[in-house]
């Protein structure tokens, strides 16, 4: 409501500023028809006689300035220069002072009233300009008024809506708050019963692992006397299979040795080891030396021992024969 009002009184200062000024240029061109009027009117009249008396001021002895000697080539003894009688000056001659014509009036006045009105133009426009900047200073006030006015407005807003989110943002966090409470509590009950259940179900598989624990080891203890029982007489058959597979080993050996011609001056009783290959009927059809003795005429009469022994002695019982065997020899061995 300021702002308008000022606003308002910077329009009626401007608008009487505009009359005043049209009404001094009115003023002006009616002062300067007058005198144009004044000028015309005086210039139609008889011009008067004027009478003046002149008089001469009294003379005055002034010294007259001696002119300078002109140098010559070879100049005579130079004789003192004449000096001529001072003459009296003339006294200046009396300039009547013009009269002013009814023109020479009517410009001047001309003259001064344009240079008035120059004045007074100037006078009104440096009162506009001061109005106007008196009024550009308050639409300038007003504004900083209105935009001080409305940044307080808007701060008052920020800071009411900053009130209002942070209790939002407060009620919502108890909310929160409220419902972690309840959903911890709940979690608590049910962590509780799932314990319990859990200890229920852990007693209830303990007792389920003790009773077949103790039916297993029953049954674990007669697998274990029968499994027992048959071992003592698999045992007891393999014993004897082991000792029928030895003694065919043996004759199989002894069948070798019997073409085995030992080479001369044999260091120590160095092993030899070799993979026979022979059909169920004893024929042998592969020997192959493993290990060496380390001694070449050795391995070589052995080998040659073992395809002469050849077919080889068969088990009995016949279920004891194995396509491949592995026989030893030492030179010293019985």
């Amino acid at each position: 409501m300021a702002g308008f009002a000022s606003d308002r009184t910077a329009r009626a200062h401007d608008a009487r500023g505009k009359w005043m000024a049209l009404m001094m240029a009115l003023f002006v061109n009616l002062l300067f028809i007058a005198v144009l009027v004044f000028s015309v009117s005086w210039q139609n009249r008889a011009p008067e006689a004027v009478q003046a008396e002149l008089y001469a001021p009294p003379p005055v002895n002034t010294p007259r300035p001696l002119p300078k000697p002109q140098p010559r080539p070879e100049p005579p003894k130079p004789e003192p220069p004449k000096r001529e009688p001072l003459s009296v000056p003339k006294p200046p001659p009396v300039v009547e002072k013009p009269v002013e014509s009814d023109a020479d009036i009517a410009l001047k006045a001309r003259q001064a009233a344009e240079q008035r009105a120059q004045q007074q133009a100037e006078q009104a426009r440096i009162e506009r300009e001061q109005r106007g900047a008196e009024a550009r200073k308050a639409d300038e006030q007003r504004r900083t008024r209105e935009r001080l006015e409305a940044e307080a407005r808007k701060e008052a807003e920020q800071r009411k809506a900053e009130e209002k989110r942070q209790a939002e943002l407060r009620e919502r966090q108890e909310r929160q708050l409220d419902t972690m409470r309840a959903q911890a509590e709940r979690e608590a009950q049910l962590r509780a019963q799932a314990q319990r259940e859990s200890q229920l179900r852990a007693q209830a598989e303990r007792e389920a692992q003790l009773h077949a624990q103790a039916q297993r080891e029953s049954q674990l203890r007669a697998q274990a006397e029968q499994e027992g029982r048959a071992r003592a007489a698999q045992a007891a058959t393999g014993a004897a299979r082991n000792k029928s597979q030895l003694e065919w080993i043996d004759r199989i050996r002894s069948r070798i040795r019997g073409y085995l011609t030992l080479p001369p001056d044999i260091a120590g009783n160095p092993e030899a080891i070799f993979d026979v290959v022979q059909l169920p009927t004893g024929e042998i059809i592969e020997v192959k030396l493993r290990k060496s003795s380390g001694i070449r005429a050795y391995d070589d009469a052995v080998q040659r021992a073992i395809l002469k022994a050849s077919p080889l002695p068969r088990p009995v019982p016949a279920d004891l024969f194995q396509r491949n065997l592995e026989l030893r020899f030492r030179p010293l061995d019985p």
